[in-house]
């Protein structure tokens, strides 16, 4: 009994190692308040920021590692996977993308949502919808697939479904 009581408070002491932060602020991802592999649940706020997240960023670059989701806001945003909303001048996405990406330059492996902007790019869309003026699906083929999906590049409107 005493070594299950014994456990149980070392575990309850170590909670907070684990626990994500409410709060993040950074110049870069070296010099912030808290570590760049620190999860942050609320907000961020950067020059250039990266952390795994469920926040909402605000920043010049706001990079998101691992599984992130949130609303991200800046010049630049990038993420590993990330699910809501990236608003900026270029956004990209190494793997996955679920939500909606508006900018000059959106970019994602796979991408599940809607991208609105001047060059839009996915390798696949698992549904997507792609609004601008060069339109990207790499794994589209020319017309076959209509109505699921329109072609691998086209201009004003591409998509998968």
């Amino acid at each position: 009994m005493k070594k299950i009581i014994l456990t149980a408070i070392i575990c309850l002491m170590a909670l907070p190692a684990f626990a994500a932060e409410p709060f993040q602020l950074s110049l870069v991802p070296d010099v912030a308040l808290h570590s760049r592999s620190t999860r942050i649940d609320g907000v961020a706020l950067s020059i250039w920021g990266e952390n795994p997240q469920s926040a909402l960023a605000l920043g010049i670059i706001n990079g998101s590692s691992g599984d992130s989701a949130g609303f991200s806001w800046g010049f630049v945003n990038y993420a590993d996977n990330y699910t809501g909303v990236q608003w900026g001048l270029v956004n990209y996405n190494h793997h996955s993308f679920t939500g909606w990406q508006a900018g000059f330059v959106n970019a994602s492996s796979t991408m599940t949502g809607l991208q609105t902007g001047f060059i839009n790019y996915a390798d696949t869309a698992q549904p997507g919808l792609q609004i601008g003026l060069i339109n990207v699906i790499k794994r589209n083929q020319w017309f076959n697939e209509m109505p699921n999906g329109l072609a691998p590049v086209f201009p004003i409107v591409n998509w998968r479904f």
